[in-house]
């Protein structure tokens, strides 16, 4: 224990809530509040659950040349000179002597006051990595203190916290020792289940991991594998079961429509459909339809992968509210997207004589109001649309349905808007990109899920080819080829995330290029800033085989449907991420003509372009590169727009933690069923109010 801290009290307090972080006063006060709301602590409790990035050890010293380059070490010594340099820019030099040694400590960027400090005579300890430098061992920027007299050496390893700007190790280690000297620590699982699952006492793990004792090695701190961290880990992910697990029970205590085949119109639509449905899509049909006659609110998940037929089983069950006398809305994160799916809707419900509306942020506000009135009055059953469907203005009827389609692609506001909107409503979410088993029982827990895993016959598999950009003109030839011989391709321009407008200029200019170096061909060009009727066009031209060669933005991601294209470009492959290169490759082997999709780099790869490039080469299945997908980007970069701003997992790893997850999810379970009090308890310690963002 280091001198002068605050052991954790071995007292229960009195039982209470985590109230917010104490600060004083004025804008000092207030000043305080801000930085540790960037660090996530809104809350006294908060600053319980701070903990360290990294462990330093400081409980001794080493003889300046016995340390070794690289490693972190604390040497103690005398300052034999100081003094301020131009070599070229401004720095501080000290040089620090010990019985077996000088090392040299270099600061860039100081305060006159550290100069001061460091006057020659001087007793300091310095903290850092010894490197060779111009004058042999050296420190750069290391932790100093100057000793005034005796100074024991700490007895324990020293917690680096996570900070930021303007808040110093110090400060926000005394504000730590604060919030546990009055925290109450008692345990929220109950001791059996602590025992059955080797779990140590939650006491006892804020205990070790705030003061480490003496003697143990730092990296096995930082690595996050001792009992201690474990434990940590476990807590958060059971925090996050118990809160989506209490949505998906709210959820089945409130009531919806039944739901129920009435007047034979999803019997009638699957006797025309030109194809028979596979098992899969069989299966996920029977399950949504069973959901739909409960007299609860369906909140299901459709995932399947890029062409797998989700849209028919969404048709069926929009149909399947409309034959009960209630609307069904449909949402598309884009208008290419939302205007696909209204074409298809349109093809498989007019003949049965449904009506049907759809609205975009683009269309004129002649054509929103007549949207607008159809739905309100009823007259529209089915609507299809952007996020516009759910915007303020836009009254339905009689809703019984909301079908929201690549669902990971709305923000979390959009999403609970959605909510608020539809709380008793059937929803059905659906997805072309495959969530792995442990995010899918993390961060969907509160879902039911059907899984569509076949392709319909027919489908060809895509063939992926890599391309270095030096054979750019042999893969212009292979279009030519493709398209004379009556086929019709896609080129994909870069992805520039740091600029659309750069994005825009680069679809320009390949389309003028390959327009020039394809003159026998009609290319087409399509991306985000062409007006929805230009865009509409633009397809329509290509759908019907009068354009080629279409080249385009990301904006061909999702929606476009056109079988006789069977060959993609995607140019400077190596900027996309695995998830995008999939969805994109999908939009190619929609017909029986061999397709292939050529993946177009730029050399040199780093190790992560390099890495996804193999896995996309490698894999056809969705749900493999998902896995792969997750590992290498971590949850949070994987589920994008699904951050609210808060952490998604502070500790626990879903690719290391597995095992965690299993039991923590059993245990929420039986938490919220034998011990309601200590879920809500450990709720309120984990969360404290911002659950909501978690089921969003």
């Amino acid at each position: 224990m280091r001198k002068g801290s605050t052991r954790v009290s071995a007292k229960a307090s009195s039982k209470r809530k985590p109230g917010p972080v104490p600060s004083s006063p004025g804008p000092a006060g207030k000043t305080l509040a801000a930085k540790l709301a960037k660090l996530g602590v809104r809350r006294d409790f908060d600053l319980v659950l701070h903990l360290p990035l990294r462990y330093e050890d400081e409980t001794r010293v080493t003889p300046i040349a016995d340390a070794i380059p690289g490693v972190a070490v604390q040497i103690e010594g005398t300052v034999r000179s100081t003094e301020i340099v131009y070599r070229p820019k401004r720095q501080l030099i000290s040089r620090v002597e010990d019985a077996s040694g000088v090392a040299v400590l270099r600061f860039f960027n100081f305060y006159g006051s550290q100069a001061k400090a460091l006057a020659p005579g001087s007793t300091v300890r310095a903290f850092g990595e010894i490197r060779t430098g111009f004058f042999g061992g050296e420190m750069a920027h290391p932790r100093f203190r100057v000793l005034h007299g005796e100074t024991p050496l700490p007895s324990a390893l020293t917690p680096i916290y996570p900070t930021t700007a303007g808040l110093g190790q110090a400060a926000l280690r005394s504000l730590i020792e604060r919030a546990l000297s009055r925290a109450e620590l008692d345990d929220t699982l109950p001791e059996e289940m602590s025992s059955r699952l080797g779990l140590c006492a939650f006491r006892e793990a804020v205990e070790i991991l705030h003061h480490p004792r003496s003697g143990v090695d730092p990296a096995a701190f930082s690595g996050r594998a001792l009992p201690a961290w474990r434990r940590m880990k476990f807590d958060e992910l059971l925090a996050q079961q118990l809160s989506m697990r209490q949505h998906y029970r709210e959820r089945k205590s409130r009531s919806a429509p039944v739901l129920v085949p009435e007047g034979g119109h999803t019997s009638e639509l699957i006797r025309r459909l030109p194809f028979r449905l596979t098992r899969a899509q069989q299966r996920a049909w029977g399950e949504i339809e069973r959901d739909l006659g409960q007299p609860h609110p369906m909140h299901r998940l459709l995932q399947g992968d890029v062409g797998s037929g989700k849209t028919v089983v969404a048709v069926l069950a929009a149909l399947r509210a409309v034959e009960n006398g209630m609307q069904a809305a449909v949402m598309a994160p884009t208008e290419i997207l939302a205007e696909q799916h209204f074409r298809k809707f349109s093809e498989w419900l007019a003949p049965l004589g449904v009506s049907i509306a759809w609205l975009s942020g683009s269309q004129s506000r002649k054509e929103r109001e007549a949207g607008r009135a159809a739905i309100a009055s009823g007259e529209a059953k089915v609507a299809l649309g952007t996020h516009a469907l759910f915007q303020e203005g836009v009254a339905f009827g009689v809703l019984g349905l909301a079908v929201v389609d690549e669902q990971h692609r709305f923000g979390v506001a959009q999403r609970l808007a959605l909510r608020t909107k539809a709380a008793d409503l059937h929803q059905l979410m659906m997805s072309a990109t495959p969530i792995p088993r442990t995010l899918s029982m993390s961060y969907y827990a509160d879902l039911d899920v059907s899984i569509i895993d076949e392709l319909p016959p027919g489908r060809t598999p895509v063939v992926t080819k890599l391309a270095a950009d030096s054979r750019r003109a042999e893969v212009v030839r292979r279009v030519r080829d493709a398209c004379v011989a009556g086929g019709q391709a896609y080129w994909v321009c870069p992805l520039i995330e740091e600029s659309e407008q750069l994005q825009l200029q680069t679809a320009l200019d390949t389309h003028a290029a390959l327009s020039a170096a394809l003159p026998e061909l009609k290319v087409g060009l399509i991306h985000g800033r062409l007006k929805a009727a230009e865009k509409a066009r633009t397809m329509a031209e290509f759908q019907a085989g009068r354009t080629q060669l279409l080249v385009g933005t990301t904006v061909i991601e999702v929606g476009v449907d056109v079988a006789n294209a069977s060959l993609m470009v995607i140019e400077h492959a190596e900027r996309f991420g695995l998830a995008q290169l999939h969805q994109l490759r999908g939009r190619v082997g929609r017909g029986a003509a061999e397709s292939a999709c050529v993946l177009l780099y730029q050399n040199p790869l780093g190790e992560n372009a390099r890495r996804r490039l193999k896995v996309i080469f490698e894999n056809t299945d969705g749900f493999a590169i998902a896995r792969e997908d997750l590992l290498l980007r971590g949850p949070g970069e994987y589920l994008g727009a699904r951050q609210s701003g808060e952490p998604l997992l502070r500790f626990a790893d879903l690719n290391e933690d597995a095992d965690l997850l299993d039991a923590a999810r059993a245990a929420a379970e039986s938490l919220l069923t034998d011990h309601p009090g200590r879920a809500e308890r450990h709720l309120e310690r984990w969360l404290g109010g911002r659950a909501h963002f978690l089921g969003a």
